[in-house]
């Protein structure tokens, strides 16, 4: 494992509990540096809490948790870290431009109209929409939505990108286009990326994998390692026979201690 500073992210007994019931369990986990690192599994698992808990936006957090080197929530890490939800945080009323705008302003109180301006300019060609910068977001496609939310994400030039399914509801052709923009963020600029999604083909365009399971890491390594590790030829395959292990382990034992058949 990686060593604290080395990696992205550096997680060692994260716990989250909210409302009496444990969400996170003791996550021991690393995100390697300059990579695109996919965070799968159902709804409902605990992935959004996690990116909440990378990102310095989730209370009650025990065990350590550091991002880029400093512990998750520090006042610092708000310039290094690009955060993108899964509703878009976006003002509809507004253009693409204008938004992105605003949150320079925002982010950075101190900089020049004209600074701003030339932020918003390179965050729209960073995510292709140079062209629709002038239109009310309102009137955008769902696939041009989310490059706005990326782009409003990219506007401080962060370390670290964490996105919450930011492909949910789009075709397999934008989909297609957005994990394209991904990898060409963290290979031109060596930019972390930590994406979420319960769409399991999007596994396969990741460069490392954690599979998650009910607020725990089934696994966690590229693509094809899991594959060779448990003997599958897809990701989805491996992910389904690791989630039927666990069900096993969880159903009470018979008088031979063997698991005891499910209920149809």
């Amino acid at each position: 494992m990686m060593n604290i500073g080395e990696g992205a992210v550096h997680a060692r007994g994260l716990t989250v509990v909210r409302g009496g019931a444990t969400v996170l369990h003791e996550l021991d986990f690393d995100v390697p540096r300059g990579q695109v690192t996919g965070l799968l599994g159902p709804s409902g698992c605990g992935k959004s809490t996690l990116m909440r808990a990378i990102a310095g936006t989730q209370a009650r957090v025990t065990g350590t948790l550091d991002v880029l080197g400093e512990p998750a929530g520090t006042a610092t890490l708000r310039h290094r870290i690009g955060y993108v939800t899964q509703v878009p945080s976006v003002y509809r009323d507004l253009t693409a431009r204008q938004n992105l705008d605003y949150f320079a302003a925002v982010l950075e109180p101190r900089t020049s109209r004209a600074e701003r301006h030339a932020r918003a300019r390179r965050a729209l060609a960073d995510v292709d929409l140079t062209d629709e910068g002038d239109k009310l977001t309102g009137r955008l496609s769902g696939g041009q939505l989310s490059r706005v939310s990326l782009a409003v994400a990219l506007l401080g030039t962060p370390e670290l990108l964490v996105l919450d399914e930011p492909t949910v509801g789009l075709d397999p052709v934008l989909r297609r286009d957005l994990w394209a923009l991904f990898h060409k963020l963290a290979e031109d600029r060596g930019t972390t990326l930590l994406v979420s999604s319960h769409v399991m083909d999007e596994a396969e365009r990741c460069d490392r994998l954690m599979l998650m399971r009910a607020g725990r890491i089934l696994a966690d390594d590229t693509p094809d390692g899991l594959r060779a590790r448990v003997g599958s030829e897809t990701v989805e395959e491996a992910f389904l026979r690791l989630v039927d292990a666990e069900r096993a382990k969880e159903r009470p034992a018979d008088d031979n201690g063997h698991p005891e058949e499910a209920t149809p």
